[in-house]
């Protein structure tokens, strides 16, 4: 973060700063804010009492303070030995200061901003991004999925003066919840991956999510580039809103950045992109042909940044795994665990059991562990429909099925043929683990699939660390 005074934070976010009995003044500088989790804060940091589903992140101040916080911004007045900025709201507050900081060092000329969006891919698309961008410039871009108003802004106060690139995840789970986060900053570059089933439940249905991701599209400025998927016709649907040029991926003819010549194995995929500046061949580390298409998006910015072919090719071949959790492969002594627990939507999980039986050769056992796909509301019951029957039609050996809310997947399988055995129902990941460990052996690949809140990405960890 740039350096700020206490009186200049408070200014920004509107707020009354209490200094207490301590030897700061209002001119005191503070150039840190590592997070919202009290245990993440280091010496300097601003810590900001955020709300919780579940908590209230004043309860967190004392430990905040003992691991050096600076100033806290609350929304009351507290006990603390350390100044303190009160506000109406935190969650505001922390967007207010994360959009001036941004604003300052925009000021200066030297930052571009990439915004990137869409049900599935954003966080392996942003980290290819930022992967080119790190070989040219000062890169900023967020951990994990920090894409919501709390996250982003977060990310955002990380930049510096000499920062080049500020590489964002947008998430949305509605109306209005994109428009938020450019409202805290303008993207130079929007890229829209996909528009799928991903959070339906909540947006209230696929044609509210085309809505809600085209506002990253009405963002831009005149100057602005807006990358879109050609195969995919509600993104390009958004072009009418794009103010300036347009550049698209996929696997159309018609698409600027085009993939070809795709293969996959379990070392990873292989496929050219043909662009206008040439042809790249790629040898890709990250498992499964659906990643193509985040690297094809990555390989748009970059050339709309102007890196060449070279650098775009050795970045992309660099990259050893989508992230923690996405297609991540662990396991050995003859055993393959795919774990890509992280998130789950139809799309993904369509792909990533398309992945395990493309990747699987005659020798190898195919063994689908699979949890429920949250936030699909209304469309649940028939997706796991749908997801029973590609399971049957590919010819996955077995499937275990995880959690009372996935028990629908279980029951469609059995229902499409699956009935001697080849779908098994476990309601917790204990009891799984417990038959796969009397199940797997040398050969099997195990694909483990599903939502955050299912946590088999735990299941999937174990699984791992115990046949490396």
């Amino acid at each position: 973060m740039i350096s700020m005074t206490l009186a200049d934070i408070a200014q920004t976010i509107s707020g009354v700063l209490i200094l207490g009995k301590t030897d700061a003044t209002e001119q005191t500088s503070i150039t840190g804010l590592t997070d919202t989790d009290s245990r993440l804060i280091t010496p300097g940091d601003i810590f900001v009492a955020k709300p919780g589903e579940f908590t209230d992140g004043h309860l967190f101040i004392p430990a905040a303070v003992e691991n050096g916080a600076a100033v806290v911004i609350v929304d009351h007045e507290v006990d603390t030995p350390v100044p303190q900025i009160v506000v109406a709201d935190t969650v505001v507050a922390l967007g207010a200061l994360a959009t001036e900081v941004v604003a300052r060092v925009r000021a200066k000329g030297n930052l571009t901003v990439v915004g990137i969006t869409g049900s599935n891919g954003k966080t392996t698309t942003k980290n290819l991004v930022a992967a080119m961008c790190e070989q040219v410039g000062p890169t900023v871009f967020p951990r994990d999925s920090f894409n919501n108003e709390v996250g982003m802004p977060i990310t955002m106060l990380k930049i510096s003066e000499d920062t080049t690139y500020l590489v964002l995840e947008m998430g949305a789970s509605g109306k209005g919840h994109i428009t938020r986060l450019t409202n805290m900053v303008r993207p130079d570059i929007a890229v829209e991956l996909m528009v799928g089933l991903a959070h339906a439940g909540e947006f209230g249905g696929v044609e509210v999510t085309v809505e809600s991701k085209r506002e990253l599209v009405e963002a831009l400025g005149p100057e602005g580039i807006a990358i879109l998927n050609k195969d995919d016709p509600r993104v390009m649907s958004m072009a009418s809103a794009a103010p300036g040029k347009i550049i698209t991926f996929g696997h159309s003819p018609e698409a600027d950045v085009r993939i070809s010549q795709l293969s996959s194995s379990i070392s990873g995929t292989q496929f050219d992109l043909n662009t206008p500046e040439g042809i790249i061949h790629v040898n890709f580390k990250v498992l499964g042909e659906h990643h193509a298409m985040n690297a094809a998006a990555a390989t748009a910015v970059a050339l709309t940044l102007g890196f060449d072919l070279e650098l775009i090719k050795s970045s992309l071949q660099s990259v050893t795994r989508a992230e923690h959790w996405r297609m991540e492969l662990m396991g050995g002594n003859g055993v393959t665990i795919i774990n890509d627990a992280y998130n789950a939507s139809p799309d993904s999980m369509a792909a990533a059991l398309k992945t395990l039986r493309q990747v699987a050769g005659p020798e190898n056992r195919t063994i689908a562990v699979l949890g429920e796909m949250a936030e699909l509301g209304a469309y649940a019951g028939e997706e796991q429909d749908n997801l029973a029957l590609l399971i049957v039609r590919l010819g996955i050996d077995q499937l275990v099925v995880v959690g009372d809310g996935a028990r629908r997947l279980h029951i469609s399988a059995i229902n499409e043929g699956s009935w001697d055995g080849e779908s098994k129902f476990y309601s917790t990941p204990d009891e799984a683990y417990d038959y796969l460990s009397s199940l797997l052996r040398a050969g099997d690949i195990v694909l483990v699939k599903s939502s955050n809140s299912a946590k088999l990405r735990f299941l999937g960890d174990r699984l791992g660390e115990a046949y490396a």
